[in-house]
Order: C-alpha cells, then sequence, then structure tokens
C-alpha cells in the first residue's frame, strides 16, 4: 500500500513523542492513531514486570477518551531512533477485534506502508464470529438436575 501525507504525518507524530517522552525504561515505544475525522490520538507504552499495556493500546484509550469514533491508521515508534515497530501479537488482536478495517503502518524506513490489519492476522480469530447466540425464552439449566425420592424440588427463581 502506498503511504499517503497523513500517514507520514502519523509517524511524524509518535516519532515526536517517542523522542519527548520515550526517556526511561518504563516507556520505550509512542504510537499515534489517527480518527476518520483525522484527529490524531498519541501514547506511550507502560512496562512493568507483569506484562502493562503497550504503546497502541494506550493510544486507543486516549483516542476513545476524547471521543473518537472510527479509527483509520495507526503505528508505533521506538525509542533511541529504532523507527516504525510493528504491533505485538496481543495488539494486532486489538485492533482487528476493534477496528477490522484500521490500517497499520510498518516496515523499514525506507519502505514504510500502510496495511490493513487483517494482512497482519492471516486465518485469525475473529472473536465476534465465536459468539453462541442464545435463543430467547426460558434457560435450561446447565446440567439436569438429579431427581431425589422423597424431595420436593425447588421453584426456579
Amino acid at each position: 500500500m502506498i503511504m499517503r501525507d497523513t500517514d507520514r504525518a502519523l509517524v511524524q507524530a509518535a516519532t515526536a513523542v517517542a523522542k519527548l517522552r520515550c526517556r526511561s525504561d518504563n516507556h520505550t515505544v509512542a504510537a499515534a492513531v489517527r480518527s476518520t475525522d483525522g484527529r490524531v490520538f498519541s501514547g506511550v507504552n507502560v512496562y512493568h514486570f507483569t506484562g502493562g499495556p503497550c504503546a497502541e493500546v494506550v493510544a486507543l484509550g486516549a483516542a476513545a477518551t476524547q471521543g473518537a469514533g472510527e479509527l483509520e491508521a495507526i503505528v508505533a515508534v521506538g525509542d533511541r531512533g529504532r523507527g516504525v515497530l510493528p504491533p505485538c501479537g496481543r495488539c494486532r488482536q486489538v485492533l482487528l477485534d476493534y477496528f477490522p478495517s484500521i490500517k497499520v503502518i510498518v516496515g523499514p524506513p525506507d519502505g514504510l506502508r500502510a496495511i490493513p490489519i487483517a494482512d497482519l492476522l492471516p486465518e485469525t480469530y475473529v472473536w465476534s464470529d465465536q459468539q453462541v447466540e442464545v435463543p430467547a425464552g426460558p434457560r435450561a439449566p446447565l446440567w439436569p438436575t438429579p431427581v431425589v425420592p422423597g424431595v420436593r424440588q425447588a421453584a426456579e427463581d
């Protein structure tokens, strides 16, 4: 996919945040995401030995906090000049589940491209496709209720 000027600007925004805010081992990656109305939101990872959110997820939260609707593009940039970084598996899944049409900017400095998130997750698990539809009406108990002679069964709530 060809990089548009708005995509290059998104990379520049994430790079600026990385230079300004990623100054410790707690924050080593910055991300910028653009909404369909052109607003840009950023975030940094919050490193912790127990895990912690990636910059992409923090940027999604910042966008949600500011009332962004649909998001169209996202990029992550490493600190200390590491350039554009591809999203981890967890972030890929989150992006696909929340914004299935979002483009992700990936690639080396001389070959950046914006590609659909689905291209980063071939044969992916789609959470919404795996949900079982429960028919309306009375619920059947999960396990059959045993019948014990001489004991009256309790009425259901």
